[in-house]
């Protein structure tokens, strides 16, 4: 189209797709199918060899697919993308690209529930080690780190904390160390660019902000190609030895002629391969339905969740708002420095009255809906403590930010006036 760098808002729109070349559709279609026909005995074998790029069977990849893929990676700026069935499949892939039993990653311990229980309980069964740190003190992954440590993991405006990742300073001390950062951009898509920031891996769950309609369940893991593999060596042994499950082959080395994308062509030739995740090319559609609007989506959720933030604050039985716009020190300072646009679309507070006073509020809501996803058009409510968090004991919800009373709401995009009349009346119902 252009030689020029295109804007986001263009790239939303653009990147990865012109036009069918056999039909001329201006839509991405959805192409349908499990298997694509071989030109000859000598093109399946060189595609199975990766002697050549292309398709083979949709549980690896599919042409809907590979145009979401080649949007979110223009997007983020990327060399690649993967699509997978789930932001949860998603987080599960990129550390078992790299780790395998005996190895260990360090992760934040502000964390998405989901992920926590992942990684403290499904990663460990699997013989990989979390060691959780606290990332206000970005030495605490150092700290943490030895020769078996394969990944730092964070998200970078955690969901519920919502206290922004100090992304520059961890990824500097893995890039040392020969360890990527592997951030979860999910809450943050246009406003943070974490590949700016020295990370080498993004994850999303684009059934969020990415899709934003909330009717498709989907992932999405992003290769940044800005991390040198190679020279991790032997602290990298998934793509720096002969891998066994793909005739031998040495990654770094194997794929060095399509360019710096070790990475995600061992997530998708192995770990997809293997476990099946698959992105079902309709719900890849769907979400490239989304990606489009996102540029124009974003600013109206960070607008109005600012907005409905600073109407709690001033709010009598409110004790606590958790929003990056009402956060002072460190904190704020660095939602101002990773942050672009706006603060998200998240917004968490306590009432006076604690769990019951919580409880109350949420039964009361009339326009915002119970639910337990986060960033879709419409405005959304959920009490984390004893439902996205509940199979955390007490000290795990306290240190990824739920506390006992702690509300979420997922501020969408309706007008603020009518936003904040639900909030309102609910907050009387609960008597605050």
């Amino acid at each position: 189209m252009s030689d020029r760098k295109l804007h986001p808002d263009t790239l939303a729109l653009h990147a990865g797709w012109r036009a069918d070349p056999s039909t001329g559709s201006v839509a991405v279609p959805i192409h349908q199918t499990t298997s694509y026909q071989f030109r000859d005995t000598d093109h399946a074998s060189a595609l199975f060899a990766l002697q050549e790029l292309g398709n083979i069977y949709t549980r690896i990849m599919n042409p809907t697919t590979d145009v979401l893929e080649q949007r979110v990676a223009a997007l983020e700026g990327g060399v690649a993308a993967l699509g997978v069935s789930s932001g949860q499949a998603a987080s599960a892939l990129a550390v078992q690209t790299l780790a395998k039993a005996g190895d260990n990653i360090v992760s934040s311990t502000a964390l998405y529930g989901g992920t926590w229980n992942l990684f403290a309980n499904t990663l460990r069964d699997q013989g990989i080690e979390v060691r959780f740190v606290d990332p206000a003190d970005p030495e605490n992954f150092a700290r943490a780190t030895d020769a078996k440590t394969r990944a730092y993991y964070a998200e970078t405006l955690p969901n519920p904390k919502l206290e922004v990742f100090p992304i520059a300073e961890v990824a500097a001390i893995g890039r040392v160390n020969g360890v990527p950062l592997i951030m979860d951009n999910t809450a943050a898509p246009l406003l943070c660019k974490p590949f700016e920031h020295g990370a080498a891996v993004v994850v999303y769950s684009a059934t969020k902000y990415l899709g934003g309609h909330g009717t498709s369940i989907a992932g999405l893991i992003v290769d940044g190609g800005n991390f040198d593999w190679a020279t991790a060596g032997d602290r990298q042994p998934a793509l720096n030895a002969p891998d066994p499950s793909y005739h031998g082959a040495v990654w770094t080395e194997a794929v060095k002629p399509l360019g710096p994308v070790a990475y995600i062509m061992r997530t998708r030739t192995v770990l997809l391969r293997d476990l099946g995740s698959a992105l079902s090319p309709f719900n890849a559609f769907q979400i490239l339905q989304g990606v489009e609007t996102a540029p124009l989506r974003m600013p109206r959720h960070c607008e109005n969740a600012t907005k409905v933030a600073a109407w709690l604050a001033g709010r009598a039985g409110v004790t606590r708002v958790i929003h990056p716009s009402q956060q002072t020190g460190e904190a704020r300072a660095r939602a101002d420095r990773y942050l672009s646009g706006g603060f998200g679309g998240l917004v968490g507070f306590e009432l006076k009255g604690g769990v019951d006073a919580g409880r109350r509020f949420i039964d009361g809501l009339k326009l915002l809906y119970h639910v337990a996803n986060i960033g879709d058009a419409r405005s959304l409510a959920i009490h984390p403590a004893s439902t996205t968090h509940s199979q955390l004991d007490a000290e795990a919800q306290l240190a990824t930010g739920v506390s006992p009373g702690y509300v979420r709401l997922s501020i969408g995009l309706e007008h603020i006036d009518d936003i904040l009349a639900d909030l309102d009346q609910a907050l009387t119902a609960a008597g605050a």
